[in-house]
């Protein structure tokens, strides 16, 4: 039995909302954000270290690579200046369940250049390609090359599940839209398809992509460790739920609003904009996530 969890695109939530988003604008200063609330459903949460193991199907540069092995290891180490992208991590530790926090350390990388499942994958496709890799208190995560299409994906950005067997397996998956729909995967470092037409924001590792994928890991990510197997947290139907991040969507800094991501820093030199320091120098902007204490969507900026 599987469980298969989407969230979705930023242009379907914006969608009914932009015709608003100025008259928004005008009064935010005036208006609170409003608590929210994501139940926790007393199941298992993934706690204490997590074993990230990373799936690489279809074709990514080296560099592509590093940028995204380089985030995952910025999310369990503490030396970087802040605001950081651990420190952003860290409030998955506020979620109720036994062992604290959770270390993602990165585990095993499979390449599969050859696409071993073709170039059009279904969600039980995903599943095996999760299945090649490890079991027990770690997540195995799918990333998928720009021509490989996805069932839903546009419609989504990236989904989370798990495999139930001798030992359970939870995975992720994650998809390369640049060439498929920047516009609804990559904002905001791409236009949106629907919404407010603002300049978009330059991808801190200078590829849009890739960026993309950042912002859309760390959303399935959240969703993984917080509610891994649909009796974690999580609002509305089980099958449909707003999670850790994806109950916060489109949000990177303080003042956002439908369409405007909200005031983050810009590197002075390239122009790039991220709100987390990482490892190596590198630099990410990461969404909103909920944090259980406040009731409300945090930011690191």
């Amino acid at each position: 039995m599987a469980f298969y969890c989407r969230f979705l695109t930023l242009s379907s939530l914006l969608l009914p909302l932009f015709l608003t988003a100025m008259i928004e604008h005008s009064f935010s200063a005036l208006v609170k954000q409003q608590p929210l609330v994501l139940k926790y459903h007393n199941g298992d949460l993934l706690k204490g270290n997590i074993t990230v193991n990373l799936i690489w199907y279809g074709h990514f540069s080296p560099v592509q690579r590093s940028i995204i092995v380089d985030f995952v290891h910025s999310l369990s180490f503490s030396r970087t200046p802040p605001p950081s992208a651990a420190s952003w991590w860290r409030t998955t530790a506020m979620y109720h369940g036994a062992g604290g926090s959770s270390t993602l350390v990165v585990g095993k990388q499979i390449l599969d250049e050859n696409y071993s499942f073709g170039k059009n994958l279904k969600s039980y496709d995903l599943k095996a390609l999760a299945s090649k890799s490890g079991r027990g208190n770690s997540v195995n995560v799918i990333l998928t090359a720009t021509d490989v299409a996805v069932d839903g994906f546009c419609m989504s950005c990236g989904s989370h599940g798990s495999v139930s067997g001798r030992t359970r397996i939870t995975y992720t998956w994650v998809g390369n839209s640049e060439s498929q729909c920047p516009g609804q995967c990559a904002w905001p470092f791409h236009q949106p398809v629907y919404g407010p037409q603002t300049p978009p924001l330059v991808a801190p590792n200078g590829d849009v992509g890739i960026d993309g994928m950042i912002i859309n890991l760390a959303t399935v990510l959240a969703g993984a460790v917080t509610n891994p197997f649909k009796n974690g947290y999580f609002q509305g139907p089980a099958a449909a739920p707003l999670e850790a991040v994806s109950a916060c969507t489109g949000i990177f800094g303080s003042g956002s609003y439908p369409g405007y991501p909200g005031q983050v820093l810009v590197d002075k030199i390239t122009g790039a904009s991220y709100n987390a320091h990482g490892v190596n120098g590198r630099k990410y902007l990461l969404p909103a996530m909920w944090n259980p204490q406040t009731n409300q969507c945090s930011t690191l900026v």
